[in-house]
């Protein structure tokens, strides 16, 4: 395939271009200008420009077949809120326009299992739908909005097929999109302070090579207008921590910081955000996400496409070795 994709600089994004060119598909991403750009995997092609950029988009697409759409602003916050509608959701409405002018057989769009809403209580699928006013941040807001775009668009015809990765963790560059890996890191050098609340809120955690694999064999063998959440095992904190303990020797956390007092010191970090610019390390709304369970269940990805699913402790034992051998 000749593939034109958006998000190629990412923490997904980046090692999925070397796997599409490892695979044999000819790759040109999209990356914005920038003064210290990042170095892409050898094979890809580079051509300037953003998802806000329609005639950059349009070059970019020019002699090419097939989307793969994994461009988001993924923050716990920015000063301009618009930022996040222009991107992740203007983003995909300019994505989709262009690919109709160009004559597009196939759009792959990641999208996140944040876009499908919380599950508490339940293992949710590929049908559940986000309600309407239930939105704690920007991000998940407008990723939701987007998920809507996607499935209004599929149902009139166009040939996109939608991707939902759970948490992801692994190897990779560590970017804003890299929080798991993060807080493995954090782990292993003693500075994770405690649970949120009880910590038994169950969370989907994907394996980064089991979501590249997955984003291959939607490519290969998607139904347009389908959703296939690419997931993995569903685990509470107590479980990932025990394993991280096991793994590392590390002693897992014993305290539990309420979440009413992390939501006043969230607010707080937000507040000060606002008069300094710059990105707060935590917000309330953030906070307000950890509150839930966000676990779904990846069936459909399995026996459609052949998805397959790393143990947690095996790919939390492969990402400690590389988080280790990147520290030597």
């Amino acid at each position: 395939m000749k593939i034109f994709m958006t998000g190629g600089t990412g923490f997904l994004g980046k090692r999925m271009a070397e796997r599409l060119v490892k695979a044999g598909h000819q790759v040109r991403a999209l990356a914005r200008p920038s003064p210290s750009p990042r170095r892409m995997p050898p094979g890809v092609e580079i051509v300037q420009g953003d998802v806000t950029d329609m005639e950059s988009l349009e070059r970019g697409m020019s002699g090419h077949d097939t989307i793969v759409h994994s461009a988001a602003l993924v923050k716990m916050w920015v000063r301009d809120r618009s930022a996040f509608d222009r991107i992740n959701v203007g983003g995909l409405k300019n994505i989709l326009t262009a690919a109709q002018r160009a004559g597009i057989s196939r759009i792959l769009y990641t999208s996140s299992f944040i876009a499908l809403g919380p599950t508490d209580g339940k293992v949710a699928d590929e049908t559940w739908v986000h309600a309407p006013d239930g939105h704690h941040n920007d991000y998940e807001r407008t990723k939701a909005a987007a998920d809507l775009v996607a499935r209004e668009a599929a149902a009139k015809g166009a040939p996109i097929i939608t991707v939902y990765p759970g948490v992801i963790y692994g190897a990779g560059d560590l970017t804003d999109g890299s929080l798991m890996t993060l807080t493995i890191r954090d782990f292993m050098r003693r500075r994770v302070p405690g649970y949120l609340g009880s910590g038994d809120q169950v969370i989907c955690y994907a394996y980064m090579d089991d979501v590249i694999e997955g984003h291959l064999l939607a490519l290969e063998r998607g139904v347009a207008g389908r959703g296939y959440i690419l997931g993995g095992p569903n685990a509470d904190y107590h479980e990932l921590y025990r394993l991280l303990a096991d793994l590392t020797g590390v002693k897992a956390p014993t305290r539990h910081l309420p979440f009413w007092l992390m939501g006043l010191a969230g607010r707080a970090l937000r507040l000060q955000a606002h008069i300094t610019g710059i990105e707060p390390p935590l917000t309330d709304e953030v906070i307000e996400i950890y509150r839930h369970d966000w676990a779904y269940s990846s069936r459909r990805a399995e026996e459609e496409l052949g998805y397959r699913i790393t143990p947690l402790a095996d790919g939390l034992r492969r990402t400690i070795e590389w988080l280790n051998s990147e520290a030597a």
